[in-house]
């Protein structure tokens, strides 16, 4: 018999699917299981039934696996829903979604699943985006517009939450009422800045945004008006050292960011993941950063002495504080605010030995690959913040005539489903 919504099942749960959800078995129907841990048995309750697969939520679990733990956040509030799980289940099961999503998705197979680096679960994250509702400010609960406590995921630190807390009440004290927003702290966590979205109608003015700074001890906050107007107070952005951001590959210098400018958002892990990138770059050769954002990796590599390095961003304000940090790098760092496909299509002639692709999570588009394929390069360097489309794009690459060389993962949201991967890939002919 077909399942219906409401209907209560009895489940053997199996395997871990992307997106958080676990796969599981009745009557022959996949169904993808919220709140459960592959090993266990559980009583769950059909959400909504599809043509091909039903999705159900964990309402008891009948055989628990040793790996359950107890959690005080509410498991449906962003970034939560592996928090069930112990950590070092969260990384086998982050490395089985990614070999199965080579395997399954690219016909890649993988021996062994790739390992996953660790991060603290607490704390980790230097950036976030915000709701506001009533004053409250906070996450969205999975799947909802209904608000969740943000405190309460232990994501962001709580002198972070406090101080959005803060500035938001202040504004809406002084008639500027907002609906959200973003948050970006420095590694250190001694600068903070908040770029706000005010509701429909309110009035956003430097006072206003003055008097947050000072209610909250920010940095710097910005904002834009409804006529498209923007508004800053205080110092904009946050700065790392380019030493701590690259693990000491680079000697000097720094990196800037706004709070709207896309930024890994993981303070412990970062510097890990740009050190892999710098330490995958040839010695020789000049390098394409592509999906540039701030130039988290370019101007990096240009701290480490490295001269010869385009990065193009296609993002205004992510490539307007590229644009202000290259310009430090001495001419080392080349910038182009464009799209990849543009900028592609103009520099046939003049390939990169290396290039670097960072991009957002639907990966890179088919014209986008074609032309990086054409490009001609002799090193990929893959930084994917999904396994699914990672999988697909290297798929392409081996197409194309690239052998995968490494892979390996990076956790960046712990207690999450979410992982970065690390793609390095050669030309099959020199």
């Amino acid at each position: 018999m077909p399942l219906e919504t409401g209907q209560h099942v009895e489940l053997s749960i199996e395997k871990p699917a992307a997106g958080g959800r676990m796969i599981a078995r009745h009557d022959r129907q996949v169904l993808l299981v919220q709140g459960a841990i592959p090993g266990e048995r559980v009583l769950a309750k059909v959400q909504r039934v599809e043509r091909q697969v039903a999705f159900a939520e964990t309402i008891d679990v009948l055989e628990a696996s040793r790996d359950r733990q107890a959690t005080g956040a509410d498991p449906l509030c962003g970034g939560c829903l592996y928090a069930h799980i112990a950590y070092p289940r969260q990384l086998q099961l982050k490395g089985e979604i990614i070999q199965d999503a080579f395997g399954r998705l690219g016909r890649i197979p993988l021996d062994q699943a790739p390992s996953v680096a660790g991060s603290p679960d607490h704390a980790y994250r230097m950036r976030a985006r915000l709701h506001v509702r009533d004053g409250c400010v906070g996450f969205y609960r999975e799947g909802t517009h209904d608000l969740c406590d943000a405190a309460a995921t232990r994501q962001l630190s709580e002198a972070a939450v406090a101080a959005a807390a803060r500035a938001v009440d202040f504004l809406e004290r002084d008639g500027c009422g907002v609906t959200a927003v973003e948050l970006a702290e420095n590694i250190a966590a001694d600068e903070r800045v908040l770029h706000v979205t005010p509701v429909t109608g309110a009035t956003l003015t430097d006072d206003c945004l003055d008097a947050a700074i000072q209610a909250a001890g920010l940095t710097g906050c910005t904002g834009r008006t409804a006529d498209g107007l923007g508004r800053t107070a205080g110092v904009p952005v946050v700065t790392d050292p380019l030493a701590v951001l690259s693990e000491g590959r680079a000697s000097s210098g720094s990196l800037e960011r706004h709070a709207e400018s896309f930024f890994q958002g993981n303070r412990y892990l970062l510097p890990r993941l740009v050190a892999s990138v710098l330490d995958a770059v040839p010695v020789e050769g000049d390098v394409l950063d592509l999906y540039a954002g701030v130039g988290l990796f370019s101007v990096s590599l240009a701290g480490t002495g490295r001269r010869g390095i385009a990065a193009v961003e296609g993002d205004r304000t992510s490539g307007g504080d590229l644009q202000r940090n290259a310009a430090r790098s001495g001419g080392a760092v080349r910038v182009s605010i464009d799209s990849v496909e543009n900028h592609l299509e103009r520099r046939r002639r003049s390939p990169a030995a290396t290039v670097i692709v960072d991009p957002p999570r639907t990966g890179i588009s088919r014209d986008a690959m074609q032309a990086i394929v054409a490009h001609g390069a002799r090193r990929i360097i893959y930084v994917s913040c999904d396994p699914a489309t990672m999988a697909r794009d290297a798929r392409r690459l081996l197409d194309g005539g690239y052998r995968l060389t490494s892979l390996s993962a990076f956790d960046l949201f712990p207690n999450t489903p979410h992982v970065e991967s690390l793609g390095v890939f050669d030309a099959s002919r020199p």
